[in-house]
């Protein structure tokens, strides 16, 4: 064990330079993080420094040298905040950012889907301001045991160093004095089962040395009240295809030969339809043959006032002592994840949907795929 000191210390000095009190309190987060890093079940795992700055990539709080300072307990200073700070305008915005991330099988099946959230902030207060901000903590905080059907396990909070976390342990409010402009407040994980929010089918028809024909149906599986903007589901095609012929009920599709895909766009999406799309490409006589395979569809899109946990504000307090009225602004975003989709190696026959009855399509027939963007 004293031989992982000499370890510890070694990290903490490549990333923090002087091991001085001051330092180790202003980088208690990232010090936490190096920790779960080193240690695994209270064993020592990885004591590399260059190893572990590649999974942990934030720069150390340098310790300035110099003239000696009063405490900050004496001149009530944070470190992350300059004194003296004013704005004629004291405002305030807070973005709740998610991403879906998902494991698809070949026939469409979600085998495994996580949330990946993030609570980011731009302050321009005058002052020295405290925050209080207030979550519904039914949704998220509720992880007792007791099996609500509305509670979701938080996984992997981690929050910026501004942040009390005593007061946050006591009765779950995030209190703290930010620091000026932007940076992240916390972010967090949801391992939970997802719907798909755009529901994609494909079904592709392909003439050998003649054509190759596309049935790409979009539906929309979240409420009807909300409504995705913006919407571009992007569809792969052979790099040698040419004539292109398209038609659709809703919306344009426009042909991208430098990216060998075509791009349908919908400018508005309601919740709970269904559009249908068809595309008619010829093909050479001597096709080339296509190494690499194709990417899978993804779709991008925005959904102003809706994150897919459910996770809200109740309320964002702004406290200085001057008095002065602030205007706080929140909004919900939801963007790209990650997309893994698990591929087969020969594809089975496809045919057109009429031909098919109550069948299910062969699994390389239909892709299941949802890409979460937003435009920020």
């Amino acid at each position: 064990w004293r031989l992982l000191d000499v370890y510890l210390l070694e990290v903490f000095s490549e990333y923090f330079k002087e091991l001085e009190e001051e330092s180790i309190r202003d980088n208690f987060v990232i010090i936490y993080e190096l920790l779960d890093e080193l240690m695994d079940f209270g064993y020592p795992q990885t004591t590399d420094s260059k190893i572990l700055q590649e999974y942990i990539t934030q720069e150390g709080h340098k310790l300035e040298t110099g003239a000696p300072r009063p405490p900050a307990t004496v001149t009530n200073a944070v470190s992350w905040r300059s004194e003296g700070i004013k704005y004629r305008k004291n405002e305030v915005f807070l973005d709740v950012i998610e991403s879906v991330n998902l494991l698809v099988s070949a026939n469409g099946n979600v085998l495994r889907s996580e949330i990946v959230g993030s609570i980011k902030m731009r302050v321009f207060l005058s002052g020295m301001p405290e925050l209080r901000l207030g979550l519904n903590d039914k949704v998220l905080f509720d992880n007792t045991g007791r099996g609500k059907s509305k509670s979701v396990e938080l996984e992997d909070v981690k929050f910026h160093q501004c942040v009390r976390l005593s007061r946050f342990e006591n009765d779950r409010t995030i209190s703290f004095i930010p620091p000026d402009g932007e940076f992240e407040l916390m972010s967090y994980r949801l391992n939970t089962h997802v719907k798909p929010l755009i529901w994609i089918e494909s079904v592709i028809e392909k003439h050998s040395h003649s054509r190759i024909e596309y049935m790409i149906k979009a539906k929309s599986q979240f409420k009807r009240r909300s409504t995705a903007n913006n919407v571009e589901i992007h569809i792969p095609v052979p790099n040698d295809a040419d004539s292109p012929k398209f038609k659709t009920t809703v919306g344009s599709v426009k042909w991208v030969p430098e990216n060998s895909e075509i791009v349908w766009s919908i400018k508005s999406f309601p919740g709970g339809k269904e559009y249908l799309m068809r595309a008619h490409f010829g093909l050479p006589s001597v096709e080339a043959e296509d190494k690499e395979g194709k990417p899978p569809i993804s779709v991008k899109f925005e959904i102003p006032y809706f994150t897919t946990s459910g996770i809200q504000v109740r309320y964002l307090k702004i406290i200085e002592k001057s008095g002065y009225q602030a205007l706080p602004w929140v909004r919900y975003i939801t963007q790209n994840g990650d997309f893994f989709p698990l591929r087969v190696q020969r594809p089975g026959p496809c045919v057109p949907p009429s031909a098919l009855g109550d069948r299910p399509p062969h699994p390389l027939c239909v892709h299941v795929i949802v890409t979460l963007n937003s435009i920020h």
